[in-house]
């Protein structure tokens, strides 16, 4: 598993948040490593983007990273869960692509051990605040640069059909809800479940 090299995150954030799709996330920490096949994204392109952190330029400790260059982790905690973006868009353009669901490929025992109980074998990774949880992605892995242990993107299989859709859960967004920058892997399992079924292929 050979971690990309920062070329690889510069590129719009729409085509970086497709080519994510099928590469692998690895995490490293002293318990093992664990690594998940990206099979859902969504892109987040602020300042204009209503439904982005950075809308309007707010730039706070929690946003600076993306402020910085493309291909860093942006980890931040919603509901008590810490959810994984890397950033994208040239330094100061502050832009972001959200991991939505990942296919595990490495460290399944951990990733359960992590996770718990689950009813089905795909509950273990279909959702941002679940992947984080078994890959043990956590808030200080915020700013790291994803080319290198502990926490890096690796070459896995590209998607074999890629379908698009509205994001999840940005319903207070405005016109922002209905841009179509979410992306899947057409037909995984792994693929989240939630209000954007509709998009869905």
């Amino acid at each position: 598993m050979e971690p990309v090299r920062d070329g690889f995150f510069d590129r719009p954030t729409l085509e970086l948040a497709q080519a994510l799709l099928g590469m692998l996330l690895v995490c490293v920490t002293e318990e093992g490593a664990a690594a998940g096949r990206i099979v859902e994204t969504e892109a987040y392109i602020g300042p204009e983007d209503r439904a982005a952190h950075s809308c309007g330029n707010r730039r706070t400790p929690r946003t600076e990273v993306m402020f910085g260059p493309p291909g860093r982790a942006y980890v931040y905690v919603m509901h008590t869960h810490s959810l994984f973006n890397v950033t994208s868009g040239k330094e100061g353009k502050p832009e972001a692509v959200l991991v939505r669901a990942v296919e595990p490929v490495l460290g399944l025992e951990l990733m359960r051990a992590r996770r718990g109980p689950v009813k089905r074998p795909y509950d273990l990774t279909n959702g941002p605040g679940k992947l984080t949880k078994a890959l043990g992605i956590t808030k200080a892995d915020y700013g790291r640069p994803l080319t290198a242990p502990p926490l890096f993107i690796a070459q896995g299989r590209p998607a074999e059909a890629v379908a698009c859709g509205l994001r999840i859960g940005i319903e207070g967004s405005g016109e922002a809800r209905f841009y179509p920058w979410r992306f899947w892997e057409a037909g995984n399992p792994y693929v989240s479940r939630g209000r954007g079924a509709a998009a869905r292929e």
